[in-house]
């Protein structure tokens, strides 16, 4: 017998190539919830030099019989067999391994590999879920033709599907029926899927380059009228997808599934797409403009995977980011342009500013804090023990950014002719993340093995900057400096030097005063190295840079790092002053914005130490007063403005100096809510009847802004106004859509809770039957913060019994016990330490059913060095608890082991 494997350490400095290709596989799946059988036939040739075993991957399942080339083996002289692998003790140089393995789907709580939901079967393989199914090398660099069968009851699962094409569909003795797919293009096993159940499907032909191709969006029946906008976003990014890089759809036909129970958003398995149904289902009714935005997004997301992972893989998941952070990249820059569509130049830059805003408030408030966080890696790990846990910010979005550089140096054109060439290079071919950057730099003849670093180096780097104008040469020099230090793993490397990275970093310079050739405000003209514009990206590559501009005719105030142009953090020593004049007049609206955060940041961390002194002083005031009556700015870009910075983001700042007092923080930023709430109640009162105009319900980027900020007005109002509760009343009794409805849900919950109980109840009764909606209600509850410590967590233990709470749904569980731990700082971290109880709880009992989601709670604590002195005994001990517990899955074991380290 083989030994049993020790928990491991894989090591990208280890990897080998398979020694083996698989050149078709062959699948019968004889399918039935409580056992399915799975008959495998693996034709295969060595490709090593010298004669070894084949390994293949299985686990949870059962060996029933094992052949080859029609001739059975046997155990322990032909193949050994453990817990984890199959080893072919003497494989011949070429040949077709058989091998039949049972399942039940019924008892995979896990939801990897072959599982249950509701009365369907459904896969979910990444990263090592086929292994679950059958033995074989479940890795992403073997490449295999797939050609799969499936057999099933006909009444119980009367639609059958796999990747590729359909060849041929019949039915059977007994009531069952089979269809036969096959995939032309060969793929990893991540890829591979199947669904079996009773679906709706709504479908429609598309042509493209004089092909039909038919696409189809599955569904439970009831939700048909949800699937539309699915079907409308799956066109438009086959269309992009086609318009901006020339990739088209290589498949007869196209599907989407959505399923109420699934660890992820998505999944992009070829031609068969699986979906988290809250990615998948959309109506006005039942969704928010946020459900819908993100439904265009995911969709967009996993179809153009098509190219950027299913046609080019990775070859191995040290590459994750590779496919993800390019693919993320895509698909923001689809939902960018979906929103700018059909706008006026001015209105589509707003548009696109808003959208990037989005995108790095959430890289800041998550990514940057897992950067500075014991889990804290590079966007291509070195190691790793479990797989599942470095499907993180950082591999996702991270990788987009150092994508999107990669266009910030190139410029669009040069970015396009290095995304042709790694398509034509790599097409068929499980690749590195060197060979995308080699493909960038071959095509454009251009350097870039500095770039590499990015790929290499952990953490968030910081750019310092500073400046000095010369008046009597009319000269402004601005000096860069960049540093990195050690963070996560890398704190464990002795004599770790870090490298200067390559870092694009955009700047203007406004002028800080009128002369004869320029107004106050306005983007002076820059010349370096023979370039000019009043947007100058500058390449940083050494520790300290100094770039020096000529002729500029006044003092000026720098704009850095304009569009965000880099990943990094900024300090510069800018005054009250500076912030509120950036405000005022930076062209770039997305340093705009974050003038205003910056703002907020400072008053909010001020006021920390001086609870009883104003937060905001009457200049500044007069400033964003200013702003929130221009209607030049979108009602979009206006509500962005005026969204303070999250508690986690400011928690983060605070950690990089001191230790955070979450109790302190709360009511500092409460108190900032409130003097924008009451310095503005007026201009709030009129933006909300103004914007609450009783107008037909619509999604598109104009209408949602105009609700968001309608909405931010009444949440201002609710906070101050007593009287208000007649308006977020009204709104939920009269509104046409879910957008409006949770809301004012959510607004009467937060502050007139004493109100809130028949409006909770009418909402339950409304939308009993509607999964999605009843998430909403859980989570408009766990999020609040303003109820008593007490009263929020006996409502936690009402939540927790209720009928409609569902433990083994992924999205339940996030609904709830996530929302209560991550998004309600106020009740979490409380001195007692009951969040900290409730989260270990509820982390071991998750972890027994799916360990998947239980790792992703058990990162709530990983911070818990970052705080004060009683929150932080109390959130070791919690961890403790959890990291003694016998029966701990690797998953959580990694998490709260590098948490405790």
């Amino acid at each position: 017998m083989m030994t049993q494997p020790m928990t491991k350490t894989h090591l990208l400095s280890e990897y080998a190539p398979y020694p083996f290709e698989i050149t078709s596989t062959e699948l019968l799946f004889d399918l039935a919830a409580e056992l399915t059988t799975v008959t495998s036939w693996l034709t295969f040739e060595r490709t090593s030099a010298e004669p070894c075993p084949m390994v293949l991957d299985g686990e949870h399942m059962t060996l029933l019989s094992v052949s080859l080339d029609d001739v059975v083996l046997r155990q322990d002289v032909d193949y050994q067999v453990d817990d984890s692998k199959l080893m072919l003790l003497h494989p011949p140089t070429t040949g077709v391994l058989s091998i039949v393995t049972t399942c039940s789907p019924a008892s995979n709580t896990s939801l990897s590999g072959l599982f249950a939901t509701g009365v369907h079967l459904m896969t979910q393989c990444e990263a090592e879920g086929f292994r679950r199914m059958t033995y074989f090398p479940d890795r992403p660099d073997v490449l295999s033709v797939y050609s799969v069968t499936l057999m099933a009851n006909k009444t119980q699962f009367p639609v059958l599907l796999a990747n590729g094409n359909l060849i041929e569909q019949r039915d059977l003795e007994h009531g069952g029926h089979l269809a036969t797919w096959h995939d032309p293009f060969p793929k990893p096993s991540y890829l591979f899927a199947l669904v079996a159940g009773l679906l709706a499907c709504l479908e429609e032909t598309i042509e493209q380059d004089g092909a039909r191709k038919l696409l189809q969006v599955y569904v439970e029946t009831q939700d048909l009228p949800k699937a539309q906008f699915a079907m409308d976003s799956l066109k438009a990014s086959i269309v992009w997808d086609k318009k901006r890089f020339n990739l088209p759809l290589d498949l007869e036909r196209f599907m989407i599934v959505a399923t109420a129970d699934f660890n992820m958003g998505a999944m992009e398995n070829k031609g068969l797409n699986i979906f988290n149904s809250k990615f998948v289902l959309a109506h006005q009714d039942t969704a928010t403009d946020f459900d819908f935005e993100n439904v265009e997004a995911v969709v967009g997301h996993e179809y153009f995977h098509n190219w950027t992972g299913n046609r080019v893989t990775c070859r191995d998941w040290f590459q994750l980011s590779l496919k993800e952070g390019l693919t993320v990249y895509r698909d923001q820059e689809f939902s960018s342009d979906q929103l700018a569509a059909g706008l006026n130049d001015v209105a589509a830059a707003s548009a696109r500013a808003v959208k990037r805003i989005d995108d790095v408030s959430n890289l800041r408030t998550a990514q940057f804090a897992e950067d500075a966080g014991p889990m804290a890696h590079p966007i291509r790990p070195v190691a790793y023990e479990e797989i599942n846990n470095f499907y993180t910010m950082t591999v996702y979005e991270k990788g987009a950014e150092v994508v999107r550089m990669y266009e910030t140096l190139l410029g669009r054109y040069g970015f396009r002719k290095g995304m042709d060439l790694y398509v034509q290079r790599h097409d068929g071919q499980a690749v590195t993340c060197d060979d995308f950057r080699a493909a960038m730099a071959d095509a454009n003849h251009v350097d870039l093995s500095q770039f590499a670093r990015w790929y290499e180096q952990a953490g968030t780097p910081t750019v310092t900057a500073s400046g000095s104008y010369d008046a009597d040469a009319a000269r402004y020099t601005l000096t860069l400096t960049q540093h990195n230090p050690a963070v996560g793993i890398e704190l464990q490397q002795e004599a770790l030097l870090k490298q200067p990275l390559h870092i694009p970093f955009n700047i203007g310079l406004l002028a800080s005063s009128s002369t004869h050739t320029v107004k106050a405000g306005e983007d002076l003209p820059l010349t370096l190295n023979d370039t000019s514009a009043r947007t100058l990206t500058l390449s940083l590559t050494e520790a300290k840079q100094s770039f020096v501009f000529e002729n500029i005719p006044c003092a000026p105030i720098p704009s850095l790092n304009r569009q965000f142009s880099a990943p990094v953090l900024v300090q510069f020593d800018y005054s009250d002053d500076d912030l509120n004049f950036l405000l005022q007049h930076d062209s770039d609206a997305f340093n705009r914005w974050d003038a205003a955060q910056q703002l907020f940041t400072r008053c909010i961390l001020n006021n920390i130490n001086t609870p009883a002194a104003p937060v905001f002083n009457d200049t500044q005031l007069s400033t964003l007063e200013h702003l929130l009556n221009n209607h030049d700015l979108s009602p979009a870009y206006r509500a962005q403005l005026f969204t303070l910075p999250s508690i986690p983001y400011l928690a983060q700042l605070i950690a990089r100096t001191g230790r955070i007092d979450p109790q302190t923080l709360f009511a500092a930023h409460q108190r900032a809510d409130d003097a924008l709430a009451l310095s503005f109640q007026s201009t709030w009162r009129t933006l909300y009847a103004q914007l609450n105009n009783g107008q037909n319900y619509v999604y598109n980027g104009i209408a949602a802004g105009e609700r968001a900020l309608k909405n931010l007005a009444l949440r201002k109002l609710a906070r101050v106004d007593s009287q208000a509760i007649s308006l977020v009343q009204a709104q939920y009794d009269q509104c046409d859509n879910m957008t409006d409805r949770i809301a004012a849900l959510s607004t009467m919950v937060q502050y007139h809770s004493a109100s809130a109980s028949a409006m909770l109840a009418d909402f339950y009764q409304r939308y009993a039957d509607e999964a999605l909606v009843i998430d909403k209600w859980f989570a408009v509850q766990a999020a609040n913060g303003h109820a008593s410590h007490e009263q929020q967590m006996q409502t936690l233990s009402e939540l927790l019994a209720h009928p409609a709470f569902m433990k083994a749904n992924p999205n339940r569980l996030r609904a709830l016990i996530f929302t209560f731990c991550n998004a309600n700082p106020h009740h979490f971290h409380q001195v007692d330490g009951t969040g900290y109880n409730f989260w270990a709880e509820h982390v071991l009992a998750i972890d027994a059913k799916n360990p998947q989601v239980a790792s992703r709670l058990a990162r709530s604590l990983e911070h818990w060095r970052d705080y004060a002195g009683p929150y932080c005994s109390q959130m070791q001990a919690a961890l403790q608890k959890v990291a003694n517990h016998a029966a701990l899955s690797q998953d959580v074991k990694e998490i709260v082991g590098k948490a405790l380290a």
